[in-house]
């Protein structure tokens, strides 16, 4: 489950202020909006309700899932740095590179094991009769 999928399932109102509060939005063509506009646009006064639901588990786990998200962004930022460095002969950024890629194989393998299941329960589905 990404960020996205999971913030489908929030209220409407908490929804829109993590985005607001993280800039997650699709549109990034649009400026962010001030925190007046904001609570105009949610239909509240102040921020106090949002303050209150920071502190709970669902916020926390959808903040998870966030940094989760951008750590792999992160992942591929730095993976294209070490892989030119190790490209021109850094010592050190051929090693870390190495390393990278035994992480990348791992988590590949972890992926597709995961996406193979999922097609499995996709064809027992369909196996089934009405």
């Amino acid at each position: 489950m990404n960020i996205y999928e999971a913030l489908e399932s929030v209220q409407f109102e908490k929804r829109e202020y993590f985005k607001w509060k993280h800039d997650i939005r699709y549109q990034q063509e649009r400026g962010q909006k001030s925190e007046e506009r904001f609570l105009a646009y949610v239909q509240r006064r102040t921020l106090n309700s949002f303050y209150q639901w920071e502190k709970t588990p669902e916020y926390k786990h959808l903040l998870m899932l966030l940094l989760e998200w951008r750590s792999t962004q992160d992942f591929e930022q730095i993976y294209e740095v070490v892989s030119k460095k190790a490209k021109d002969g850094d010592d050190k950024a051929v090693k870390l590179f190495l390393s990278l890629q035994k992480e990348i194989n791992t988590n590949a393998k972890a992926v597709k094991a995961l996406f193979e299941n999922v097609d499995d329960e996709k064809e027992e589905e369909d196996d089934l009769e009405v």
